[in-house]
């Protein structure tokens, strides 16, 4: 009673094949519903990620000076008292800052990099290590990443830029190379340069910095050491990692929310059409009904009959979907879709992502469609 059929499940192929118009019907809607559900799923995995790769090359603090409400420039005599604090394991002033290319309306990163200085990023301590590109920037020419590079290669920038500064002079900057992080979100807008050029570039007093690293050596003392560095200077804004995750968080699921919201408009939708193709009867339907109880067959073979027809329009559904989505995010980059996660900048990722698969996700979207 409990093994599968094989007469039952030929008798369904047959079936299907019978009725082709609406059976292909149904397939193609969820084959569509599949594809676009895994789709976005694909992409969530792999920019997830790749968020997760940049948190973990954060700071554990960031120690950021305000007036007025907004972001100054922060004194670089502050880093020894902050080093003075028990628990604090090593002190980094950063200077980096935006540089709008207003020709093609967008935005650079710009770093500054001290090549005989501890680095707080991962990254860039490997980058420092390469003596070639400790060279470049020693010699005052400038790394730059992919995103930048396509961007500069469009504008006839090929071998150096020119940076308009505050007093509305040019400072011709050359291309020393151009550098690749394994995290693509961190550097494709990023610009590399040496102390002095960027302090020049950005128009800052070189006793300044833009904000403060703070590395911890005891996770479990951070909130102490925060309640220190406040108490030493009140007008600071400290951001841990924690604040981060957060922030990355909230970005991301609100544009994957406004996706999902329209999901399940076209989910009940879709499953309300094929839910009425599926299960009204045609009257040649109900004639076959009719015979089969005749010769012998009971209720409950014609259910299992039409169970092997659904299950499988509903298998070979799934992996078209899947298959599709696959092809779709990982070969094709997913045009238009990926848009709805990164923007309509410019200058964006070239949506290289790592390929993630999550068995646990295949297994989401098989029990939300297929049931």
């Amino acid at each position: 009673m409990n093994k599968i059929n094989l007469h039952l499940i030929e008798y369904a192929i047959n079936s299907l094949l019978r009725d082709k118009v609406k059976n292909i019907f149904i397939l193609i809607i969820m084959t569509l519903l599949i594809f676009l559900l895994s789709s976005v799923l694909f992409i969530s995995n792999s920019i997830k990620y790749e968020l997760n790769e940049t948190v973990e090359q954060l700071p554990t603090l960031t120690i950021q000076k305000y007036r007025a409400g907004k972001v100054d420039d922060i004194e670089l005599s502050r880093v020894d008292n902050i080093l003075n604090i028990v628990g604090v394991e090593d002190v980094i002033p950063r200077v980096w800052g935006y540089y709008y290319f207003e020709y093609v309306n967008v935005t650079f990163s710009l770093v500054g990099i001290d090549n005989y200085a501890t680095q707080y990023n991962e990254n860039l301590s490997k980058l420092v290590e390469n003596e070639n590109k400790t060279a470049i920037l020693d010699n005052e020419k400038m790394l730059i990443g992919e995103g930048v590079r396509k961007i500069l290669d469009k504008n006839y920038y090929k071998e150096y830029f020119n940076f308009i500064l505050n007093d509305g002079t040019i400072k011709k900057v050359d291309i020393g190379g151009v550098f690749k992080s394994s995290i693509e979100l961190q550097s494709n807008d990023m610009i590399l340069l040496s102390n002095d050029l960027i302090y020049e570039i950005l128009d800052m007093e070189e006793e300044k910095a833009t904000d403060i690293v703070v590395k911890v050596s005891n996770p479990e003392e951070i909130d102490t050491i925060v309640y220190k560095i406040k108490e030493l200077y009140p007008d600071v804004r400290i951001i841990s990692q924690e604040d981060f995750i957060v922030s990355y968080e909230n970005i991301f699921n609100y544009k994957s929310g406004i996706f999902l919201t329209l999901f399940i408009i076209s989910l009940v939708t879709f499953f309300m059409i094929v839910y009425d193709k599926a299960s009204g009867l045609t009257s040649s339907q109900k004639q076959e009904v009719g015979v089969l109880k005749a010769i012998g067959w009971r209720v409950n073979d014609i259910l299992k009959e039409r169970f092997y027809e659904s299950f499988i329009i509903s298998f070979f559904s799934y992996s078209f979907g899947v298959l599709l989505s696959f092809y779709f995010v990982y070969i094709l980059k997913a045009p238009i879709l990926r848009d709805i996660f990164e923007g309509y900048s410019e200058l964006k990722t070239s949506f290289n992502l790592p390929f993630v698969v999550d068995f646990q996700t295949l297994a989401l979207i098989f029990f939300i469609i297929v049931p």
